[in-house]
């Protein structure tokens, strides 16, 4: 109850229309609950509640993705496996839309009658050229760099003007629409070329003789073609997420997202986290948003569908216009031949196919935990609860019983997230909103898997826009409500800082 009145409180009091009727009807319509025994209740409060010591592993720890924990892999495949639990079945469904994931799209018309109506404008031809072994992206090296796994949203932050808006956050761009789009088809024009220098954002010095050196990235829109920007649209470059552990997340009780939630500060913890409640055209009705830097997306299928229309231009029916984010300004974009036909149901990438690559990305499996009794690993343990950071990365849940996900269903997991908003400073903010997020506001990224980044992604980047070269940048990087966390980490020894990174490294 507490957790709702926060929640009535917060949706009153946010540009976006939200009524009462709506607030009341917020639920969980993707998923098909079967209700928690009060044993059944009783048994997740205990196994979720903090550790009572830190001298050994808890129960199931190893296992931070449930039943569904695969074996930790010493390859650039680690994030690519179906989890364990899936049946001869499913893994077939598994390696049909991963088939779809890696597909390359192709102009229309085209003899490929599945396989064509990329962009016109588009970021990628392949869901997997971002996501590449559904890994994390990487932002260019430099100015010359043109090799990235990196978007940049638009917005004008200003109350949504249409039915995308309102569910994106922000008025479009009156020419550039909603997101840049860096490529395109014959006979369009690209919007622009993303280019960015790295600047020198500060140096700390650390206990024990360590300075570390932070960067800020100047992003720059260079070879315009439509003409500059509207001087009230906001830019927000960020880089493509890891993809693993994503129908574990989805499965997590709303309620318990929620009952970390506390925008107004009322323990006085100087963390104000709060949900993203966003409008879902999928099922017509609010939901909470849990996907996206900003949890703008309350379902993975909405996610998909968003994804194959803005980065590539594929129109599904959920997002049907298959000039994907062409603008009434870009006249040679929106006149393009596009791909939708009879056997896709109409579009250029079926129901039935969207359902596909869905599956595939509820399915990617997490790793196990490395050396999770390690008394190094147990020791930075210790100090990342020392420090705080579990008011935001919470380590563990326990996800909804469902009916029709056995896979998902039940599952102790360790995704170290809330899922929640927070305000992160002015050195992260770029001032776009995006539902109910400002744009100083950040979903807390899960971490696991976050040791693994460099071997499936072949670099250690990290925060929204891969800014970070390290862990020790990343958490330095950390302002606003996570100030304080940061602040205590600046305070460890040498020894007890290699703990605490050995601890995220073992996730």
């Amino acid at each position: 109850m507490k957790a709702l009145i926060r929640l009535t409180c917060l949706l009153f009091a946010t540009a976006v229309p939200v009524s009462a009727q709506s607030v009341a009807d917020i639920g969980e319509p993707h998923l098909d609950i079967v209700s928690r025994t009060d044993v059944e209740a009783a048994r997740v409060a205990a196994i979720t509640a903090p550790p009572d010591s830190f001298d050994a592993p808890e129960r199931f720890e190893a296992n931070q993705g449930g039943a569904g924990s695969v074996r930790r892999r010493g390859d650039a495949e680690a994030f690519s496996q179906p989890q364990a639990d899936l049946d001869f079945a499913q893994r077939g469904e598994f390696a049909l839309g991963n088939g779809l994931f890696e597909r390359l799209w192709v102009t229309a018309p085209a003899s490929t009658l599945a396989s064509d109506g990329l962009g016109p404008m588009f970021n990628a031809r392949s869901c997997q050229d971002c996501h590449v072994k559904d890994g994390r992206g990487h932002a260019p090296a430099g100015p010359a760099d043109d090799a990235t796994s990196l978007v940049v949203r638009l917005g004008v932050p200003e109350v949504p003007v249409d039915e995308l808006s309102r569910y994106l956050g922000a008025g479009p761009d009156p020419v550039y629409g909603h997101q840049l789009s860096d490529a395109s088809i014959a006979g369009v024009p690209a919007e622009a070329r993303v280019a960015v220098s790295w600047v020198e954002a500060g140096r700390v010095d650390l206990p024990g003789g360590e300075t570390v050196t932070l960067r800020r990235p100047d992003w720059h829109l260079a070879d315009l073609a439509y003409g500059p920007l509207d001087p009230h649209t906001a830019t927000s470059p960020r880089v493509a997420p890891q993809m693993i552990g994503l129908g574990l997340a989805e499965a997590i009780p709303a309620a318990d997202i929620l009952a970390h939630a506390d925008p107004d500060d009322l323990d006085g913890d100087g963390i104000s986290g709060r949900p993203n409640v966003v409008w879902s055209p999928e099922y017509e009705t609010w939901m909470l948003g849990r996907f996206g830097v900003r949890a703008t997306t309350p379902t993975l299928r909405q996610q998909a569908a968003d994804a194959f229309n803005a980065d590539i231009g594929i129109a599904s029916p959920l997002r049907p216009d298959p000039a994907g984010d062409c603008t009434e300004a870009q006249r040679a974009c929106r006149g393009a031949r596009q791909g939708a036909d009879p056997e896709q149901g109409g579009y250029e990438i079926s129901g039935d196919s969207l359902d596909l690559v869905t599956f595939y990305t509820r399915n990617l499996a997490v790793p196990k935990r490395a050396r999770v009794d390690d008394p190094q690993v147990l020791r930075g343990k210790a100090l990342f609860h020392e420090a705080g950071c579990p008011s935001c990365h919470v380590p563990k849940y326990v996800t909804h019983r469902l009916a029709d996900r056995a896979e998902q269903s039940f599952q102790l997991i360790w995704p170290y997230s809330d899922f929640l908003l927070h305000d992160m400073g002015p050195g992260l903010a770029d001032g776009l909103p995006a539902g109910q997020a400002s744009g100083a506001e950040w979903r807390t990224p899960p971490l696991w898997g976050i040791g693994l980044t460099e071997q499936v992604s072949g670099h250690r980047q990290y925060l929204h826009d891969g800014r970070a070269r390290s862990l020790s940048e990343a958490i330095l990087w950390h302002d606003g409500e996570g100030r304080a966390a940061r602040d205590r980490y600046a305070t460890f020894t040498e020894a007890d800082r290699a703990a605490l990174e050995a601890f995220l490294e073992s996730l």
